[in-house]
């Protein structure tokens, strides 16, 4: 019998990541989580940080706003809509690759 190890994982959407976790993960602060969710930045369901909880979309969005920001010096508002252009552009293209493929 092959004595290799085995990983386990979850998928991100399924196992969520806590406020704390998510920080890590992303290298930013509680607190600029929690000023974007103050300003509709990001959206994750419950009332308070300790309630919080962020799938792998999220995690994409939140280093690419903070990536945005420290590259282009960018107005948080801004690098959330272009986070938000980026993404619809992605679902876009999704959806085409669909149409072509089906």
């Amino acid at each position: 019998m092959d004595d290799q190890p085995v990983l386990m994982g979850a998928l991100l959407e399924e196992a969520c990541l806590t406020l704390e976790q998510l920080c890590g993960t992303c290298a930013v602060s509680s607190d600029w989580v929690a000023s974007h969710v103050v300003e509709g930045r990001l959206r994750p369901p419950g009332d308070r940080p300790s309630q919080w909880r962020f799938g792998s979309r999220d995690v994409v969005r939140v280093r690419t706003i903070r990536r945005l920001e420290i590259a282009f010096e960018a107005d948080p508002e801004l690098a959330a809509l272009v986070a938000d252009l980026m993404e619809e552009l992605a679902n876009l293209r999704a959806q085409l690759r669909r149409s072509a493929a089906g």
